[in-house]
């Protein structure tokens, strides 16, 4: 079996970029195939005869290595599998009969992964960074799924979608997050045939991609009142998570990602805007007593954001928020347990909970939707972006008198 390995030849500046490259060894015969990719001389692991795991580098640096380890894995596979199929042929072959046939796979066809790939950083460069994110999510799964193994698009039938719906159900996921992948993988695969990568052949039509609904996630106002009444001034961290949960309460259950991305120049004239970052939608709400209450505990965050949670502009905003908000679900089920509640309690519940108590109180439809009661969130801002917004503010005054 022929000997393939990947390679670094480092550039004679030491501040230029090296070169990665294929070795290819059969029968004595040592060859080279050149790739597109280049790397510094530090992030190369010689022990390992690989690129470097994790470099304390900026974030951007770090995700560009993370994509080339991830295409030249996939180009080596291309190149071992290559070697397989001549080895089972069983006929003699040369090291340049590989490079030759890898050549020739190297076409102007987009594969899969790399498109997937594509679309993900497409996504981060437009600003949706949560779509792009969700489609690298995906796109890693699907990618264990094949064990590595990329495919084009002219080979993905319906079967192949059962297949992979299965394997994920054999992994435990729920009915929700089989079919969350899938409709993104779809909408991938709807946008290949779009720019000519496939022909539509419907893939996707004997998978489940609906929403099941969910357990309520909502709590009562008295639970709501138990937590806001915890002692936890022996408790700094619990103490913060609990503010954070009642801003977010206060504020008409406003999602996390929002909350922490507010900027001190979104309070103005007794009201904060702010721009959703899931659906694009503007809103607006009436700033009370209690939210700055919250405010006024803490010492003034030294970036432009409002709450210390994202607390350095260093190009890890993303980073920061995502480890906070482990940080804050981790926190706010040990203040289920002080508070004697059994729902398991995440920032998502305040958004719940401002729904179901607002419904409680007779506020019509029109004004809120049912706790997000609908089958998609579309509903529910279609719903809100045709309101005046005095009403809403009134509902939340309502809620906010009980506690």
């Amino acid at each position: 079996m022929a000997s393939i390995k990947l390679k670094f030849r480092a550039h004679t500046d030491n501040k230029k970029e090296g070169a990665l490259y294929f070795q290819v060894i059969h029968e004595r015969v040592v060859k080279q195939v050149k790739t597109d990719y280049r790397i510094f001389e530090y992030e190369w692991d010689k022990r390992r005869g690989d690129i470097v795991k994790e470099f304390p580098l900026s974030a951007a640096r770090n995700e560009t290595l993370r994509i080339v380890r991830d295409k030249i894995l996939w180009e080596q596979r291309k190149l071992e599998q290559i070697a397989k199929s001549f080895e089972n042929i069983g006929q003699p072959y040369t090291a340049d009969e590989i490079i030759h046939r890898y050549k020739e796979s190297a076409s102007d066809k987009t594969t899969v992964f790399e498109y997937m790939r594509h679309q993900s950083e497409r996504m981060k460069k437009l600003g949706r960074t949560r779509t792009g994110e969700t489609y690298q999510q995906t796109l890693h799964s699907f990618m264990r799924f094949r064990n590595g193994v990329d495919l084009y698009f002219d080979m993905f039938y319906a079967d192949m979608a059962e297949q992979y719906e299965s394997y994920m159900r054999a992994n435990c996921l729920s009915r929700n997050t089989t079919s969350f992948y899938m409709r993104i993988l779809r909408c991938i695969y709807n946008r290949a045939v779009e720019d000519g990568l496939a022909q539509q052949n419907n893939p996707f039509k004997r998978v489940y991609t609906g929403v099941d609904k969910t357990a309520k996630r909502a709590i009562s106002i008295k639970e709501i009142k138990r937590i806001k009444e915890l002692d936890l001034a022996d408790k700094p961290d619990l103490d913060f998570v609990r503010d954070l949960f009642m801003l977010s309460f206060y504020l008409r259950g406003m999602s996390f990602i929002d909350l922490a991305y507010l900027r001190k120049k979104d309070l103005a004239n007794g009201y904060i805007t702010y721009i959703r970052k899931k659906t694009g939608q503007q809103l607006t709400i009436r700033w009370e007593r209690s939210m700055q209450e919250i405010i006024d505990k803490y010492p003034e965050n030294p970036t432009p954001y409002l709450l210390p949670v994202i607390t350095r502009q260093d190009g890890t905003e993303r980073k920061q928020y995502l480890n906070k908000i482990l940080f804050v679900n981790r926190k706010l089920k040990q203040i289920a347990q002080l508070a004697k509640i059994a729902t398991p309690l995440t920032m998502y519940v305040s958004r719940h909970s401002w729904a179901s108590i607002a419904k409680s109180k007779n506020i019509p439809l029109s004004v809120i939707s049912e706790g997000m009661g609908h089958d998609n969130e579309e509903t529910t801002r279609i719903y809100l972006a045709s309101l005046d917004t005095s009403a809403v503010d009134k509902a939340n005054c309502l809620i906010l008198k009980d506690l």
